[in-house]
């Protein structure tokens, strides 16, 4: 299939024979799984049993790509989950990277196994507790292998191959969100609630105040670092969940958004 023959959406591609629309959905593999993790190129198998599995049934407007070490891994290395907007954008509903190698932190169920989203449903308390201090941020099962960025441009191939200028994502927590500034995004929705958030958490102001160390997801310097604020936040210092944002990036350009100016994680 050539560039100029792709189709311009998610439902186009889904509706594709499959060897056709798993040969665009390859494109988004990123070198790293082949040459660190040992993936077949040819056959997406790892120990001679496939480990790329693409869910994208023909009419849906969704695509699911998930890429585990081995087969029977619990949690893929990199899972992609995106889709058409109703006004034919492209949305990036979540991405996750994670280091197999690196400890499990069980925050996506709680204590009696429901799940939890990630945090976003319903928590696990000691395990978040554990994750926290083995330094990673709210919703993070395994620490990351810190690949998102080089894999951007590979991702805005395939966005700009599909005739798209700009794509969308929604970032889950705080800390989601400043890392996304850094990569480029700006916002179409929650900008300003970002600038107050940041205001609010100065010495002082009200979030601020109502940091403690009686509660371990609140010290009193949460206020100071990137993932400091999103614990709290996820601990719900903000009197409701963090939802609502929206953010997009061009293609190949930087908007230079700083809502966190001079930050450490």
């Amino acid at each position: 299939m050539t560039i100029d023959s792709w189709p311009s959406s998610i439902l186009e591609i889904n509706s594709l024979p499959l060897d056709d629309k798993e040969a665009i959905y390859r494109t988004l593999l990123p070198d790293w799984l082949f040459i660190h993790y040992g993936i077949d190129r040819d056959t997406l198998s790892a120990g001679n049993l496939r480990v790329v599995q693409f869910r994208a049934p023909s009419g849906s407007r969704a695509v699911e790509i998930s890429v585990k070490r081995r087969a029977d891994d619990r949690d893929p290395m990199l899972y992609l989950n995106m889709a058409d907007t109703f006004n034919n954008q492209l949305l990036v509903l979540l991405m996750i990277i994670m280091n197999p190698d690196a400890p499990r932190f069980n925050i996506d169920v709680d204590e009696v196994g429901n799940p939890t989203q990630f945090g976003t449903i319903g928590r696990n308390r000691p395990a978040e507790l554990a994750a926290m201090k083995a330094g990673l941020s709210p919703g993070q099962i395994r620490a990351g292998l810190r690949q998102f960025k080089q894999g951007l441009p590979l991702f805005e191939e395939f966005v700009q191959r599909l005739g798209h200028e700009i794509y969308l994502i929604e970032p889950l927590a705080y800390h989601n969100a400043i890392a996304f500034e850094r990569y480029g995004f700006n916002y179409i929705r929650g900008l300003q609630e970002m600038k107050r958030i940041h205001q609010e958490f100065q010495p002082e102001a009200s979030l601020c105040n109502l940091l403690t160390d009686d509660n371990p997801f609140r010290p009193l310097d949460a206020w100071k670092t990137i993932r400091g604020r999103s614990w709290a936040i996820h601990d719900g210092i903000l009197g409701h969940p963090f939802t609502g944002f929206q953010m997009y990036k061009l293609i190949g350009k930087e908007a230079g958004i700083n809502t966190f100016p001079d930050a450490q994680w």
